[in-house]
């Protein structure tokens, strides 16, 4: 739990609420018995206003009261919020467990078939490089879902010790792409860059390549056009550098661009054959640009009108 937040904690909000409730009671019986008693001799020793002076008590009582009663009231309102927000993080977990558990069984039924087939079957040479391809594309698919919730659980921990450097983005990005030129020979990638300049970034590569990884796969992965399309488009802008990720995917409906971002949340996509994610793909992605002192957001025109991701990073001034 982040430090600065503590007072917010559920449990302690609860007893502060509990410890207000009987602080009203015990000063109301408190000042009802001793105050009301004090007071009314005061009055017939002075001879004064009587309803004047026990009127101004009165208000004070209902003053102190009424500012009690509103912070167990106010206590009550976070408590009753956080249990919703947990609910929805349990739904939202369970969802996950059931859709990563069929993306962890899929691709090893898979190569158990493959394997029962070799077993079996005698293969001509092309049969069998063939099926090795299949099956090595599915030791790449659990190696990226295992990855995902062990790069996770590192920054999530804070413990991801890996360092970082003043770097060109521009320059990692394009390492990337050649390095990874297989996982989108299918598709379409085009760079659009300014000209050659000096632009840091402080980076950490391996974070950096997580992150558009997922992004660029997710370009892919949901996307109905015959061949995906992704323009990564650089620019600077108020000390800033900006860079747009816009596909020709499915897209999403606007009231969920914030969603999206949310830990295991996961669009519906339960009227077509789109195939769903593990919800934490954005989520990892959002904090690895916070990682990185910067900020992730996404935008869409609607279902089927593609999507577009904008990360900004601060430049070295």
């Amino acid at each position: 739990m982040d430090r600065s937040n503590w007072f917010f904690h559920p449990i302690l909000v609860f007893v502060f609420s509990i410890f207000a409730l009987g602080s009203s009671l015990i000063l109301y019986i408190y000042w009802y018995m001793a105050a009301s008693t004090g007071l009314k001799a005061l009055v017939q020793r002075f001879n004064l206003d009587s309803d004047q002076i026990l009127t101004a008590q009165t208000w004070v009582v209902i003053l102190v009261l009424s500012i009690l009663v509103a912070i167990i009231l106010l206590g009550m309102f976070i408590i009753f919020v956080y249990s919703q927000k947990m609910v929805q993080l349990y739904r939202f977990q369970r969802n996950f467990i059931n859709n990563f558990t069929h993306e962890l069984k899929t691709p090893v039924a898979s190569l158990r078939l493959y394997l029962e087939t070799f077993k079996k079957h005698e293969l001509q040479r092309d049969d069998h490089l063939k099926y090795i391809e299949y099956m090595l594309s599915d030791v790449q698919r659990l190696s990226d879902n295992i990855s995902r919730i062990l790069n996770l659980a590192r920054i999530e921990s804070k413990s991801y010790t890996g360092e970082f450097t003043w770097l060109n983005p521009m320059e990692v990005i394009d390492r990337f792409l050649k390095k990874n030129q297989p996982l989108f020979a299918n598709s379409r990638v085009q760079v659009d860059f300014p000209p050659e300049q000096m632009l840091l970034c402080r980076i950490n590569p391996t974070l950096f390549e997580i992150l558009l990884i997922n992004i660029l796969t997710n370009a892919i992965k949901y996307n109905k056009s015959e061949i995906p399309r992704i323009d990564i488009v650089a620019k600077v802008q108020k000390g800033k550098f900006i860079l747009l990720f816009k596909d020709n995917g499915i897209g999403f409906d606007p009231s969920e661009r914030k969603k999206i971002f949310k830990k295991f949340y996961q669009i519906d996509r339960s009227d077509d054959m789109t195939p769903k994610g593990s919800g934490i793909g954005l989520y990892l992605v959002q904090n690895i640009a916070k990682v990185h002192k910067g900020h992730i957001s996404a935008s869409s025109f609607g279902l089927g009108q593609g999507s577009v991701f904008t990360l900004a990073l601060p430049l070295q001034k």
